[in-house]
C-alpha cells in the first residue's frame, strides 16, 4: 500500500511538472539565444547607448515564432534596477514584432511578400492611430495575464522567469520590438526591449539583435525606406494643423523622444 502511494505521488508530481513545462521542449526556443546570451548582449547593448534618452537600465525578452517566451533578462544589478513594469512590456513588444513580421515564405498562390516584410513595433505607432491603416490593432491580441504576473517575483529576469514557456500575447505599438531573422532571412521569433524612452528602447533592441546575430534582413522588405535598415524607426510625424495627433508622411512614423539619437547611425543589418 505504501509503495502504491509513493508511485501515485510520483506520477502526480511528474504530471504537474509536465503541465508547468508544457510546450518548452516542443517549440523554437532551442534554436534561439539562451538566457545567458540574452543577458550578456542586453548589458552590452544598453551600455552602448550612453546617455541616450533617460540612460536607464533595460528589460529584454525573446519569443519564438509561436510567441512562446524563451528567455527574459535585465541589464541592471537586480530586478528593481529597471522599471518593474517594463518586464511585461518587453515581452509584449517581442510578441508584437514576431506577430506582424514576415519572411519570403509568405509568398505563394499569387499573394504574399516576395522578400518578406519586417515591421518593428516602432513602425506601428502611426498606423494604429485613429484614421491609420491599422487602427484597432493594439486591441486585437490581449496579454496573457496568467503568464505575465505569475510568481515568484524573485525569479523575474532569471533563467527561471515564470513567463518562460508560456505564450505572453499582447500588442505594443511603440519602439523596442524587432523580429529575429536567422540565416536565410527566415523569421524565427523576436526580441523586445523596454525600460527607457520608446526611441531608446528601439535603439537598444537594434543593437541587441545585432549582438545576438539574428539581424539577417539585408534585402527583406520594410517601410523605413532604408534597405540597410528595413525595419528601422521613422521620424516623419508633422504637427497636425487641425489639432489632434500629428500626421506621419509615410503612415508608419514614430514620435521623437528626449535625446533622440539619429537612427541612421544604427549598424546596418546583415546579409
Amino acid at each position: 500500500m505504501y509503495r502504491k502511494y509513493l508511485a501515485l505521488c510520483f506520477i502526480g508530481a511528474v504530471g504537474t511538472m509536465s503541465a508547468q513545462h508544457e510546450g518548452i521542449g516542443d517549440n523554437g526556443c532551442h534554436s534561439l539565444p539562451s538566457y545567458t546570451e540574452l543577458k550578456n548582449a542586453l548589458v552590452a547593448a544598453t551600455a552602448a547607448e550612453g546617455d541616450s534618452g533617460l540612460n536607464n537600465q533595460m528589460w529584454g525578452t525573446i519569443v519564438d515564432r509561436d510567441g512562446i517566451v524563451c528567455a527574459v533578462a535585465f541589464s541592471g544589478n537586480n530586478r528593481g534596477a529597471q522599471w518593474p513594469g517594463s518586464r511585461v512590456i518587453s515581452a509584449q513588444k517581442a510578441n508584437t514584432a514576431n506577430a506582424f513580421s514576415l519572411d519570403s515564405t509568405s509568398n505563394g498562390n499569387g499573394s504574399g511578400q516576395p522578400t518578406g516584410l519586417a515591421l518593428s513595433t516602432a513602425n506601428l505607432y502611426s498606423a494604429v492611430q485613429p484614421g491609420g491603416s491599422l487602427f484597432g490593432l493594439q486591441e486585437s491580441n490581449p496579454v496573457n495575464t496568467d503568464a505575465a504576473y505569475k510568481g515568484p517575483s524573485l525569479k523575474y529576469g532569471t533563467a527561471q522567469d515564470p513567463m518562460v514557456g508560456s505564450k505572453i500575447g499582447g500588442v505594443n505599438v511603440f519602439g523596442g520590438g524587432l523580429a529575429l531573422y536567422g540565416p536565410g532571412k527566415q523569421v524565427v521569433g523576436a526580441v523586445g526591449v523596454s525600460g527607457d524612452t520608446s526611441c531608446t528602447d528601439h535603439d537598444v533592441a537594434w543593437r541587441l539583435r545585432k549582438g545576438l546575430g539574428f539581424d539577417h534582413l539585408m534585402g527583406v522588405g520594410g517601410v523605413s525606406g532604408d534597405p540597410m535598415r528595413p525595419d528601422n524607426i521613422i521620424y516623419d510625424i508633422k504637427e497636425n494643423g487641425a489639432g489632434g495627433t500629428g500626421v506621419s508622411a509615410g503612415g508608419f512614423g514614430h514620435p521623437r523622444c528626449i535625446k533622440t539619437a539619429n537612427p541612421g547611425n544604427l549598424p546596418a543589418v546583415a546579409p
